[in-house]
C-alpha cells in the first residue's frame, strides 16, 4: 500500500511524532541512534559494528558512542562473535524491540490524526 503525502503533510507528522516523544518522556535518540535502531530492527541479523558502520557510512567509533547510549537504556546489546573475536554483534532486546513496537504506534496513530 503506498502512501501519498505532501512535503508538508509528511513534515507535519514527523513534527508530531517527535513531539509525541518529547512530551512523552521516552529517551531523546539522536536521527543516527534512530537508523541504528530501525536497521537493528527492521533488518535480519546477524549486525556487527562493523556492518552498521558501513550502512550509515560512519566510522566504527561513531557506532560505538551510539550503541554505549542505546546499551545503557536497553535497546540493544552487544556480544562478542564467537566465530570470529574481531566482529562485535549488535543484537536485540526486549525492551528495544518494545520500544521500536511502540514508536512504530505512535507513527500511525499520528498519521491517522493528519489533515487529508
Amino acid at each position: 500500500m503506498a502512501v501519498n503525502l505532501r512535503p508538508s503533510q509528511s513534515l507535519r507528522l514527523w513534527q508530531n511524532v517527535t513531539l509525541n516523544e518529547v512530551r512523552a518522556k521516552m529517551p531523546d535518540l539522536s536521527m543516527r541512534q534512530t537508523a541504528i535502531l530501525l536497521t537493528v530492527y527492521l533488518e535480519p541479523p546477524p549486525h556487527t559494528v562493523r556492518g552498521l558502520a558501513a550502512i550509515l557510512d560512519v566510522t566504527k567509533p561513531v557506532i560505538t558512542r551510539a550503541l554505549d547510549t542505546m546499551g545503557a537504556l536497553k535497546l540493544v546489546s552487544r556480544h562478542r562473535d564467537e566465530a570470529d573475536r574481531r566482529n562485535v554483534l549488535v543484537k536485540r532486546t526486549i525492551e528495544g524491540a518494545l520500544y521500536v513496537e511502540r514508536f512504530g504506534d505512535v507513527i500511525i496513530s499520528r498519521a491517522k490524526e493528519l489533515p487529508l
